[in-house]
């Protein structure tokens, strides 16, 4: 554009050294115009339309800026301008302090720079921009008269200049050469007053006069402005803004010095002040000068202008605008920024085009820039706030060079040097327009390197004598910069009373002043179709205001933020923030632009809204949740809207994204607000997701589709943030940071593309806050992330005072300051919790009313039932379905009736027409169908209306009752489409006749009424908003034609638009009235600091993520696209694991495994074996917490390395897949599958298992191992089955053994058990594999200490001892049992707890089926007793030994092993006895280690094992013979407490099933046991008795316990166990009787009791037992008969257990019983036989006391009473004979006999005993021996011979033993009983009698003889 610059050129006017130039040569010819092309089309019309045009007055608004607000505006002429000359007032006076005048130096140009020069700086060398944003350009520092080089002093100076009351001076000619030009013209001289005020100019300024008189030198160029002569406008507005320049109007005149003014800045550089005349014209009404040179200047300007004067006029404004010494505010600053921008709207030449859009940027750059914030804001020009905080002290410096950086956008003056022009401002005036948008991609240095730089360049100057005053205007800047914040601050200290306005203050009003004016602008609607031709004014308007306000908020975020941005109101000295102030412009320019179909505006409208988000959100909390629910994320859900909008809005999600604070801050502050509607991030990530996952309805060809511009990370580019380029395309309206939005959106694929890059961005972003928070920024080894991080601290423009904004808890300064609120995420976490249930309950609501408001009350949100609670919740819950409350209000419940009442109390109703009211009280909820329900409301309503309104018609409330019921059925009839016929006028009028209390209602309200209603519906507004949809074209050719050109998507999407903007303003006007009304709680906004945030973040959206992430995935093989899948895949899973998230975690796992495609090689892509990379990469990074999801990664390193072997032609066995043979992956795959990436990664999953924590190596294996079992079981039996996992768990064996004993026992619990599994597998081939792999591991881990008393190998071993048992094979127990050998041969001397399993295993071999294992494993177990029994004992394995030799001598199989197997029990004895480590030869022991426990009861336990569970019946006895063999050899020495446990552990036990039928569970068959009872039990009776007697001394303590088992024997159903029992029992008295105490008798008496007692058969005198049942009794018979065949032991049942009287017994329970009775009546005999015995041995006899032998005496007597009743009792004899008892009549006459035998006879031995004790007890021996005598012989008497033989033969020898007792009564005895034993006597002789009786008769009549005497005794 080297034409704009030549203009440029023309248009600067640089004084020459020596002499100025001539007025000829400034002038501008018009054709210098015409050289700017028109650039790319943007040609103008020719005319300007009168509507377009500004010809109005200036304070029109037709497509200009607005009129000033009322305070502000006025006739500018004439009225006094107050604001202008307050700011006057406080501007620091000029004169204070000033140094000598100097002779002027050449002047820096005064005219306008071109737009381009001003764009920021293009060259890294350039030293304008400061911390990335741009410094004021030459403009907007005084354009100084002084020369480029130090002038020298010259005599005839005054001639040249013109010295201002400033101290500053002018040029004469400048002025001269213009006021002459003026003169010359025709106009001057018709002109009276212009000739005569030109001339008198003249004057003065010849004589040197003017400097001071400016109004009277202004007026003739003012009055020659007003000619609308060209050329003399020209010349005069080209005057006019040098003098701006000069300083020339700072209006001495008008600017009295305010109170508060600071004082001048020390040095001797200092800034001169400005005015000594204080106040001396303050009292002047007369405009301000400022004011009077802007409306001279602004009115030269009207549609009609010649360009070459729009041209001057925008330069006068920009000189005047940008003077730091005349200050324009206000309305005259308003009028000077319209002109400007109306000449950009009017100007048909494209260089005023370009020129008015430079100057109307810098302008608004400036008045935004020329603001102080205090220093509580951090402003984004680090210069600035280093001059004025910081640098306060480097401009006293004498030394520092002219240049201190000064505001924004302006060109760094060098300090000047003498003849040298300043290079880097003519580099940036060539340079600078050539630099096109291109710079935005470009990249540019960095922020700090340009700071540097721009100083560097300035301190490198080298210094210039103080003398010289060409500084002063260089300097000026920077010192009014300062000077201003200390007069800021030192206003501020006033306090709030008496502020008076500074002028920052009133720059900051003038900012907010151009910012409302811009929004406004940005407001005005584009309407009719020609407005959407870019070219058209308004378009052109509206495209420009907009990006006046990007680039404000863009250049200027701080004064948004910052506390100390104040406007006071100059009236009311209010003071109102700035945000707060033009948050609703802002708010509203969004709303109305953000739905504009002009993708122009529509794209400007997103960035400002973008910059709201990433600048504003503290403050706009509200506003941006407004938009973003209403507008954004309704365009990006919308069917009608377009790609591109999408791709747009993307485009700043994506930026949203890569900046996790604020990604964090929505989630707080939106979705965990219940204040909030919408959860607005987990809204944005379903919609992306769905967006990355929507099917492409077209495929464009590959490669047609440029790479979506993933937004790359954002440097900010160093150019100006406000040029448009004469092109005013929407391409050049760029900021720094936005997106080229021509690359995106240009079809469906991209958009996916953006969108998933958009997720992978949020994913990292949660990465990065939430799981980075330990380390800094520096390590962050993902360039993506980096990137981000320098993007983001680049965007955030803040000194660098934070490392790194990705940290959590950085903070954005250039934000504002976040309010202060904790961060507490347990608070959020509550807050998120109570939305979501808020949310469900509205669901519920929603789906079910009454479940709903049940489910409210329940979670507290309706504190409790009162109606007016749940009234008030009603109506103002948002989100609830208004047909559900309208449901639930109807129903005709009390509770809900209460409720409606209550709800239509709290609306609003007052002063409303009636069929507003009824509209409004229908918009709060819709209105059911149902009658009833309807007749409910109308009433409510028609109460409620009558209630709050006074003026109305109605008499009373029925009137409006009916009259709502009449006018909602009108509106149902008047918009039914089912109503065919609708209702008319008169038919509402006569529907509602009389019904006003019997009157008719005013017609004219009728009236009313009807048309309001058929001309607009009663609708919900929800409602009318899901109405709006096109109507379909319509059908036939017609419509085809009336459709043509038609675009019904954008119709669609315009109507819909429309209608968002107007909910978005309405609710804006609601949220401003709640803000004024001062209801700000949810306001509060929560700045983010904890990570803690990403969990619950992620939680919300995983399944979008998921979603969003596998959909790409899946469809597409673009290997970027699938790089970022990845990348997010690995995100996801790093934050599931860092939070442990399982389902999530397994969820991502799972997914990305089955990408691998691993289980179907023959489909596999590239894009498979990246996603195997990205597994193994994840498996490696975030192993400690993968869990359960290790299965998922094991499977595929396994299915990998199946791949790896069927690429290179390996036969791998599948089960399962047979005749399906497998396609084989492709070469290049097979290949990729062996590459150093996989190979390294697969192994490291493995190699660096050992770094796994405690928890994660058990889940690791545990997944290894069932992937292993996978593969296992998948080979089948072939010949090579898979072992890959197998091998692989060995490796991770071995590389973790050296791990903790904790952590290794936890893994080896896992690991014996998949070996246990394994080793017994079916396939032999992986049970030796197996045993092999254990063998080693064994080898390696039996090589570590094992301290005492741990069992670390015992466990290890096990998996031996498991296959031994469990796998039948023979070849693998004879493996195990090798392998066994060989640790015994290599690591004997390193076995403790090992030895334990080792006996185990033995043990399990013993019983094995072949004979070859058995032997093997007796051989090893001999050798092993053999040679290492020191050994075994020391580790104590004593126990073990003994029982695995025990089981060897239980093999029933090869009793060769079994004999040999007894005898090395044996022989165990004698060794241990010998051996040191079994202490016998101790004296002491701990109570722990009784040896005899220890190693005695083992063995002692071992035979008595095979005793008890030996099948061989020669091996049981060697084992009984062994085992009192070795109590009587060695039991001398065992202590009583051992035989306490020999008793009670071994010897009892053996008989223990005598008493419990359990323990006939060990044995297989009743033969079995029949046998062992008759040989093994029986000899162990005896021999245990025969123990006894060998040990009596000390085995008498437990001679109860063998009575007791005596007892038991003898007390069997099988009477061959009660005859041992009894025989053993008369050999333990006989042989011990001489060692009982009298105490044991009396034991022995009372067991002889117990055992009478029990064997007395009292059922027999049961009646229940005879009484007849049917059945056969032959039954009975043959079960009696069936049961003396095996020997059972059967212990008899007591006696107590007696039938209940009456109760009915079965047959097969007589059976039992009858069985017991003959049983008892045997026993009994038996014991009988047994006492007669006993007492019949004279030792016996001899021994026992009589107190116990009358016991016995007792017992024996009741057996024989007992018998002799129920021999007497023939009727019950022959019942129970009849029921089949026995098939004979039953006696008891053998138990009778015997029993009176014994008592005779011991009645009798007793009775003549002459021991003393006998003899005291002789009375009642007498007692009882003579009733029984006597009673036998009565008896026996009654015998009958011929019936009774065989009684008799029983009675005769005890009838003879009685007579011969009572023949050898002493004399007195015999005596006194012969009257009671002669008769009976007598009578025997009457009988045959047998030759003993007959003996004993005769001694008796012998006796009888000699005592009365009647024979003489020989």
């Amino acid at each position: 554009m080297p034409n704009i610059l030549s203009h440029f050129s023309v248009m600067r006017d640089p004084v020459d050294e020596n002499r100025a130039r001539s007025a000829d040569g400034e002038r501008m010819t018009p054709q210098a115009s015409t050289e700017g092309e028109p650039v790319e089309g943007e040609s103008e019309p020719d005319t300007v339309t009168q509507s377009e045009s500004t010809s109005e007055p200036p304070t029109s608004a037709s497509n200009t800026l607005p009129a000033p607000p009322p305070e502000q505006a006025g006739p500018l002429p004439d009225a006094p301008a107050e604001a202008s000359q307050e700011v006057a007032r406080n501007l620091p006076d000029p004169d204070d302090s000033a140094p000598p005048p100097t002779p002027p130096a050449k002047p820096i140009p005064s005219n306008p720079v071109s737009p381009a020069a001003r764009r920021e700086s293009i060259l890294p060398s350039s030293p304008r921009v400061a911390n990335g944003h741009p410094q004021p350009s030459v403009e907007s520092r005084p354009s100084t008269p002084t020369s480029r080089r130090a002038s020298r002093p010259s005599t005839d100076s005054h001639k040249r200049s013109l010295t201002l009351s400033k101290g500053n001076t002018v040029s004469v000619v400048l002025i001269s050469s213009a006021l002459e030009t003026i003169a010359a013209s025709k106009e001057a001289k018709r002109s009276a007053p212009l000739k005569d005020s030109v001339q008198r100019a003249l004057d003065m300024v010849k004589s040197g006069q003017g400097g001071d008189r400016q109004r009277e030198i202004f007026e003739p160029l003012r009055l020659a402005c007003e000619t609308r002569s060209e050329k003399l406008m020209i010349a005069s507005l080209d005057c006019i803004s040098k003098l701006i320049s000069y300083s020339f109007f700072a209006d001495t005149s008008s600017t009295p010095q305010a109170p508060s003014s600071p004082p001048p800045s020390p040095g001797p550089n200092s800034r001169p002040a400005q005015s000594n005349s204080n106040g001396s014209h303050s009292s002047l009404p007369a405009p301000s000068l400022v004011d009077l040179v802007v409306h001279t200047i602004t009115s030269c300007h009207n549609e009609s202008t010649p360009e070459t004067v729009s041209l001057q006029i925008v330069k006068a404004l920009l000189a005047l605008v940008l003077s730091p010494t005349v200050l324009v505010h206000q309305s005259s600053l308003l009028k000077a920024v319209r002109t400007v921008y109306n000449i950009f709207l009017l100007s048909v030449d494209p260089v005023n085009q370009m020129v008015a859009q430079g100057g109307l940027t810098q302008m608004v750059n400036h008045v935004f820039a020329r603001c102080k914030l205090g220093t509580s804001s951090l402003s984004r020009s680090e210069s600035m706030t280093a001059l004025s905080i910081r640098d306060g002290d480097s401009v006293k410096s004498p030394k520092r060079p002219s240049m201190v950086m000064s505001p924004r956008n302006s060109i760094p003056l060098p300090p000047s040097t003498p003849s040298v022009p300043s290079i880097n401002e003519a580099e940036e005036l060539s340079s600078a327009p050539t630099q096109d948008s291109s710079e935005e991609s470009s990249g540019a240095p960095s922020v700090a390197a340009t700071d540097e730089t721009a100083n560097g360049d300035v301190e490198g100057e080298p210094s210039v004598p103080e003398t010289n005053g060409s500084h002063h205007s260089a300097r000026r800047p920077s010192e009014s910069a300062t000077s201003d914040a200390i007069h800021d601050e030192e206003a501020d200290y006033q306090g709030p009373h008496h502020r008076q306005l500074s002028t920052n203050d009133l720059f900051i009003k003038d900012a907010f002043l151009v910012f409302r004016a811009l929004c406004k602008l940005t407001m005005k609607p584009l309407n009719s179709e020609s407005e959407r031709d870019l070219k058209s004014h308004a378009m052109r308007s509206k495209l420009l205001s907009l990006h006046l306000v990007l680039m404000i908020l863009d250049s200027h975020m701080p004064i948004f933020v910052s506390p100390s941005a104040i406007i006071y109101s100059s009236s009311t000295n209010e003071a109102t923030p700035f945000i707060q102030a033009a948050n609703q412009y802002l708010c509203l320019c969004l709303s109305r632009n953000a739905v504009s179909p002009v993708p122009q505006v529509f794209e400007i409208s997103v960035e400002i809204f973008w910059r709201v988000i990433s600048g504003l959100r503290t403050k706009l909390k509200k506003e941006i949740e407004v938009l973003l629910h209403e507008i954004f994320i309704p365009i990006l859900e919308m069917k009608t809207s377009t790609l591109k909008q999408k791709a747009v809005i993307l485009s700043m999600l994506q930026r949203l994204s890569q900046d996790p604070q604020a990604l964090v801050e929505i989630y707080l502050n939106y979705d965990c607000d219940s204040e909030a509607a919408d959860n607005i991030y987990e809204h944005f990530m379903n919609i992306i997701s769905k967006i990355g996952t929507a099917p492409v309805s077209s495929v464009p060809p590959k490669g047609s589709d440029p790479n979506s511009p993933a937004l790359q990370p954002q440097t900010k580019q160093h150019h100006g943030s406000g040029q448009v380029p004469p092109s005013f395309s929407t391409a050049s309206l760029s900021v720094p940071g936005t997106v080229d939005v021509s690359t995106i959106g240009n079809s469906e694929a991209q958009l996916r593309r953006q969108a998933l890059e958009c997720l992978v961005a949020v994913l990292k972003s949660l990465v990065a806050w939430g799981t980075t928070s330990s380390s800094p920024p520096e390590h962050v080894t993902d360039p993506m992330i980096r990137s981000q991080i320098e993007e983001t601290r680049r965007d955030n423009v803040t000194p660098d005072i934070s490392t790194d904004r990705l940290s959590p808890g950085g903070t954005d300064p250039a934000r504002g300051p976040t309010p202060e609120l904790v961060d507490d995420p347990s608070k959020f976490e509550s807050a998120k919790q109570k939305k979501t249930t808020l949310l469900e309950g509205i669901k519920k609501f929603n789906f079910k009313p009454k479940r709903g408001i049940d489910f409210f009350i329940e979670t507290g949100f309706i504190p409790n039932r009162d109606p007016k609670t749940i009234a008030q919740f009603l109506l103002e819950t948002d989100g609830l379905n208004k047909a559900a409350i309208g449901e639930y209000l109807g129903e005709g419940d009390e509770e809900n009736i209460a409720i409606m009442h209550a709800f239509v109390d709290l609306l609003d109703l007052s002063n409303m027409p009636f069929v507003d009211a009824l509209r409004s009280f229908l918009q709060a909820f819709r209105l059911p169908g149902e009658a009833q329900k309807i007749d409910r409301f109308m009433l409510k309503f028609a109460e409620r209306y009558i209630a709050t309104n006074t003026e109305h018609p109605f008499a009373n409330a029925d009137t409006a009752y009916v009259l709502a019921y009449s006018t909602i059925m009108l509106n149902t009839d008047a918009h039914s489409p089912q109503v065919k016929q609708r209702m008319t006028k008169q038919g509402f009028i006569a529907n509602n006749r009389g019904i006003n209390d019997g009157q008719d209602l005013p017609a004219e309200f009728l009236n009313a009424i009807y048309d309001d209603i058929v001309n607009n519906e009663i609708r919900m507004k929800d409602e009318m908003e899901a109405a709006i949809n096109i109507a379909a074209p319509a059908p036939g050719i017609a419509g085809v034609l009336a459709n043509v050109g038609r675009d019904f998507q954008k119709e669609a999407y315009v109507l819909q638009s429309n209608n968002m903007a107007n909910k978005t303003e309405a609710l804006f006007r609601n949220l401003m009235r709640s803000q004024r009304r001062g209801t700000k709680s949810s306001e509060q906004f929560f700045s983010a600091s904890h990570f803690v945030h990403v969990r619950p973040m992620f939680e919300v959206a995983w399944i979008p993520f998921l979603a969003g992430l596998s959909g790409p995935l899946q469809d597409t093989d673009d290997l970027e696209v699938v790089e970022l899948c990845l990348q997010g895949f690995k995100a996801a899973i790093h934050i599931a694991c860092f939070f442990d998230l399982e389902l999530e975690r397994n969820a991502f796992i799972s997914t990305l495994a089955k990408f691998t495609f691993l289980n179907n090689l023959g489909e596999m892509k590239t894009k498979n074996m990246e996603a195997i990379k990205a597994l193994l990469d994840i498996a490696v990074t975030e192993g400690n917490h993968l869990k359960a999801s290790w299965r998922e990664v094991l499977t595929c390193v396994s299915q990998l390395e199946h791949m790896q072997l069927i690429s290179s032609g390996v036969d791998v066995p599948e089960a399962g897949r047979k005749g399906r043979s497998r396609k084989p992956p492709t070469e290049e795959l097979a290949n990729e599958s062996r590459s150093t990436h996989i190979t390294v990664a697969a192994d490291m999953v493995f190699s660096l298992s050992h770094y796994l924590s405690g928890t994660a190596i058990v889940e690791f294996v545990r997944a290894l191992c069932d992937v292993s079992w996978e593969e296992i079981q998948s080979s089948g039996l072939s010949q090579h089955p898979r072992l890959f996992s197998l091998q692989k768990l060995v490796e991770i064996s071995y590389y973790n053994m050296n791990r903790i004993r904790l952590e290794w026992s936890n893994m080896w619990d896992i690991l014996g058990e998949h070996f246990n599994q394994v080793c017994c597998h079916k396939n032999p081939h992986v049970s030796f594999f197996a045993l092999d792999a254990l063998r080693q591991l064994a080898m390696r881990f039996l090589e570590k200490e094992e301290l005492p008393h741990f069992k670390f190998q015992k466990d290890f071993l096990r998996p031996f001892e498991y296959t031994m048992i469990h796998n039948s094979n023979p070849d693998v127990r004879d493996m195990v049992l090798q392998c066994l050998q060989q640790m015994i041969q290599a690591r004997v001397h390193n076995l403790r707890s090992g030895w334990r399993t080792m006996f185990a295993v033995f043990s399990a071999a013993s019983k094995a089926a072949t004979e070859r294992i058995a032997s093997s494993a007796f051989e090893i177990v001999t050798r092993l007793n053999k040679d290492h029994f020191p050994s075994i004992v020391r580790h104590g394995s004593f126990a073990d030994l003994t029982v695995c030799i025990t089981d060897f001598c239980k093999v029933s199989k090869y009793q060769k092993i079994s004999l040999l197997a007894i005898a090395m029990l044996r022989d165990i004895i004698p060794t241990m006895l010998e051996c040191p480590d079994c202490g016998f030869k101790q004296t002491t022991h701990s109570a722990t280690d009784d040896p005899m426990i220890k190693y005695w009861f083992p063995v002692l336990f071992g035979f008595y094992d095979v005793i008890m569970n030996g099948e061989d019946l020669e091996v049981r006895r060697l084992a009984l013979d062994s085992l009192f063999s070795t109590l009587k050899t060695y039991g001398s020495t065992y202590p009583v407490e051992f035989w306490d446990t020999v008793c009670q552990e071994l010897l009892f036990p053996i008989f223990a099933v005598l008493k419990s039928s359990q323990d006939l569970s060990r044995f297989s068959t009743q033969e079995d046991m029949s046998v062992w009872l008759s040989t093994t039990m029986i000899q162990a009776l005896r021999n245990l008795i025969d123990l006894y007697t060998f040990y009596f001394e000390t085995l008498e303590r437990f001679l109860d316990g063998l009575l007791d088992l005596l007892c038991v024997c003898i007390c069997q159903e099988n009477d061959t166990l009660a005859r041992i029992g009894t025989s053993c029992l008369q050999q333990l008295l006989e042989s011990n009787v001489k060692k009982l105490s009298p105490a044991r008798w009396e034991r022995v008496a009372t067991t002889f009791v117990k055992l009478f007692r029990t064997t007395t058969p009292h059922q027999l005198f049961d009646e229940s037992l005879r009484v007849e049942i049917d059945g056969n009794s032959q039954d009975a018979q043959d079960a009696a008969e069936s049961t003396d065949q095996a020997m059972i032991p059967a212990p008899l049942s007591p006696n107590s257990e007696q039938p209940k009287a009456g109760t009915r017994i079965s047959l097969n329970e007589r059976r039992r019983i009858f069985r017991q009775i003959i049983v008892k009546c045997v026993l009994q005999l038996l014991l009988i036989e047994t006492t007669n015995d006993l007492l019949r041995n004279e030792e016996v006899y001899n021994t026992i006391p009589p107190e116990h032998l009358l016991r016995l005496m007792g017992v024996l007597d009741h057996s024989y009473q007992f018998a002799r009743m129920f021999n007497e009792d023939k009727e019950l004899r022959t019942g129970l004979w009849k029921v089949g008892f026995m098939k004979h009549l039953p006696n008891l006459l053998k138990q009778e006999s015997s029993s009176a035998s014994t008592l005779v006879h011991v009645l009798l031995r007793m009775y003549y005993d002459p021991r003393p004790e006998h003899q005291a007890a002789r009375p009642q021996v007498a007692d009882r021996l003579m009733p029984l005598g006597l009673g036998v012989l009565q008896d026996f008497n009654k015998l009958r011979l011929d019936t009774q033989a065989k009684n008799i033969a029983a009675w005769t020898p005890v009838v003879a033993e009685i007579l011969q007792g009572f023949v050898k009564f002493d004399d007195k005895a015999f005596t006194r009983y012969l009257p009671a034993i002669y008769p009976l006597a007598t009578d025997l002789l009457s009988r045959d009698m047998a030759p003993e009786i007959r003996e004993g008769l005769r001694e008796y009549f012998l006796r009888v003889g000699y005592i009365q005497g009647i024979v003489e005794r020989s």
